[in-house]
């Protein structure tokens, strides 16, 4: 054959390879088990294009795109008619439908201009198109539902902040809240704060119950002299100097008393988280209450001296008369 000739049937016989093949792209038709794979293609050199299909666990020579029982060695084709004047082929393949149960993993579909199983494609024109199938996934997305807050104190009406915002005081029911980690702030003066942090679940109605405990106070008490003895609403609270901790705040009562000194009785305010001095002054009860008792002879000595001064102002007021 003259080598013009040859040349022109070689670029004959690639023509009809690219128009046998289908429309895929260079990475093949990726698909689920159970689509539906439209397939197309053209073939100018034949009325009718054949079809079938190679991969797993199929038969190495082929078998029919709908009935994977039909081997293609045997004459099982898909067969799809060429129609129309620009020589045009289509076939819709119902992966759901077909006779048989293909694997996950890729296939080839084979495109020939004749009833050739894949081993006599010597003398027929012929294309390839590449199919990978995987399972479908079933994904499940839940949609979250608002939960609730019932937030309260003991006692009512103290603040509520929840996650750095104020909402109100107690008693108070937050809803429409998203599923999430909440911390509530809740506070009163005069009370010591509490916090509580909790993980609101979807569509949950959660409680919040808070105690606040009173805050207290504190007195200093100082007293001149020192070592009397201190009394706190009628109950004993030891000698002086003395801090007297953790008091309930409002107005109080402190008697001081100390033998030979006139009892000292006061009110006091204690104010939550403060420390209050106290110094008390007490007053003899006697002018010789304020002497010094600690050694007999010079008190002797002292009354001594005492009876003298006064026999001498007697004696001074009758020479004067």
């Amino acid at each position: 054959m003259p080598r013009f000739h040859r040349t022109i049937v070689i670029i004959i016989l690639l023509l009809a390879f690219l128009l046998l093949s289908g429309t895929a792209s260079a990475a093949g038709i990726q698909a689920y088990m159970g689509d539906t794979i439209p397939l197309s293609g053209y073939s100018p050199s034949s009325p009718s294009v054949y079809l079938f299909l190679t991969g797993p666990n199929l038969p190495v020579n082929g078998v029919a795109l709908n009935d994977i029982t039909k081997r293609a060695d045997e004459g099982g084709f898909t067969v799809v008619s060429v129609a129309g004047e620009d020589d045009r082929w289509s076939y819709n393949w119902h992966t759901s439908a077909i006779n048989g149960r293909l694997d996950e993993g890729t296939y080839t579909v084979w495109v020939v201009n004749g009833p050739n199983d894949r081993s006599n494609l010597q003398n027929a024109e012929y294309g390839t198109i590449s199919v990978t199938f995987s399972s479908p996934t079933i994904s499940i997305t839940t949609q979250a539902q608002p939960g609730s807050l019932v937030i309260s104190s003991l006692p009512n009406n103290a603040s509520i902040v929840v996650n750095g915002q104020y909402r109100g005081k107690t008693p108070l029911t937050l809803d429409n809240l998203d599923p999430g980690t909440y911390t509530v702030n809740i506070s009163k003066f005069g009370f010591s704060p509490s916090t509580a942090t909790t993980n609101l679940q979807s569509g949950e109605r959660q409680e919040i119950t808070a105690t606040l405990p009173a805050e207290t106070g504190s007195l200093i008490i100082n007293t001149t002299p020192p070592g009397a003895r201190v009394m706190f609403d009628n109950r004993d609270a030891g000698l002086s100097p003395a801090t007297l901790a953790d008091l309930a705040p409002g107005n109080h009562t402190i008697t001081i008393t100390k033998d030979g000194y006139t009892p000292s009785t006061q009110q006091v305010k204690i104010t939550a988280g403060t420390a209050i001095p106290v110094n008390v002054v007490l007053s003899p009860s006697s002018p010789f209450s304020a002497l010094p008792m600690k050694t007999p002879g010079l008190t002797q000595v002292t009354l001594l001296a005492l009876c003298a001064a006064a026999a001498t102002v007697g004696h001074i007021r009758s020479r004067s008369r």
